[in-house]
């Protein structure tokens, strides 16, 4: 009987495939195996022995079969490893070298502008595209039925929200959270006005208007930034001129100016923006005392800035997705 196991255990810790496995289990386990032919003599023994004998065999059975069943395992992973080494697939793409991307001129008219002026101590502020009546106009001075509100024809979703005319409310909301205290902070993002497209109107266009409320601040410092504002955008060269204007909420207003030269060397002056102080009324409905705090407000149209800056001759050149238009900006800031 051990002579039996001993063999049959060396067999299976040298067999090397799934099939020697399988015939050693028969040459030792099946009907006719070794065993059985053990078990075969339990008729011609003593019947006091045979419960030994037959629980000796049963434990010898035993070892035999948990033998096989590792073995097994053990191939059968060989197995799979050679299958899968033979059956391996390259998944690996060719080399593609892709474009490099590059920003959308106004975006990059945006962070030239977003640049400068977080360099002069502002924060970026931003709020939401769609608005309520009561952020977009009245907190701007424009009280219900203001007859101003006709220079801002608009997309109203029902009577108290819209589609923001400006980014003012933006700033109504920054003053509401500063709680009275000084605020510096310029604000980008798309406005929408129901106007016809042209080469120089479009129903959805971009500014960046810019908030300055403290206790010691005055119309000086407003053109003085905006003098500085123009030349980091246009050259160093370039000079502006003030023009009184009427905004609902800045008193005093201006539009501002900045000088240009012709192709044919002619000086000439264009409109780039409109400014003011920030008037009374929009100071004191965000919880700011007049008495104690002024500021100063701007807002630009970044199409403009792009237009004069690069010489385009139609605003919708942007929003067509032109990709012989759009490559000449590569690389440009």
């Amino acid at each position: 009987m051990e002579k039996i196991k001993l063999e049959a255990l060396k067999q299976i810790d040298l067999v090397n495939d799934l099939v020697s496995l399988e015939n050693i289990r028969i040459a030792f386990l099946s009907k006719k195996g070794a065993v059985s032919e053990l078990m075969k003599q339990l008729k011609d023994m003593d019947p006091s022995e045979r419960k030994s004998f037959g629980e000796q065999v049963n434990q010898m059975k035993l070892e035999i079969e948990d033998a096989l069943i590792q073995k097994k395992v053990v191939l059968e992973n060989i197995a799979l490893e050679n299958k899968l080494k033979q059956e391996k697939l390259d998944i690996h793409l060719d080399q593609v070298v892709l474009p490099k991307g590059y920003l959308h001129p106004l975006i990059q008219v945006i962070r030239d502008v977003e640049d400068f002026f977080i360099g002069k101590g502002f924060s970026v502020a931003e709020g939401p595209e769609l608005e309520t009546d009561h952020f977009n106009f009245e907190m701007m001075n424009l009280s219900k039925g203001h007859p101003a509100r006709a220079m801002q024809d608009s997309f109203y979703v029902d009577p108290e929200r819209l589609l923001r005319t400006h980014t003012s409310p933006v700033q109504a909301r920054a003053m509401l959270e500063a709680g009275g205290q000084d605020l510096a902070i310029i604000c980008p993002g798309k406005v929408y006005r129901r106007d016809d497209d042209d080469p120089t109107h479009s129903h959805q266009f971009m500014q960046i208007e810019g908030l300055f409320v403290s206790d010691d601040v005055n119309f000086s410092h407003l053109k003085g930034i905006l003098l500085e504002m123009a030349k980091h955008i246009f050259g160093p060269e370039r000079h502006i001129r003030l023009r009184p204007s009427y905004f609902p909420f800045t008193e005093p207003s201006v539009e501002v100016d900045v000088s240009f030269v012709k192709s044919d060397g002619t000086p000439i002056w264009i409109e780039v923006l409109g400014a003011g102080m920030v008037h009374p009324n929009v100071l004191s409905m965000a919880n700011f005392d007049p008495n104690q705090k002024r500021g100063f407000a701007f807002g630009i149209g970044v199409e403009r800035i792009a237009i004069l800056k690069y010489f385009i001759d139609d605003i919708r050149h942007f929003y067509v997705n032109d990709k012989r238009f759009l490559d000449q900006f590569k690389g440009v800031l």
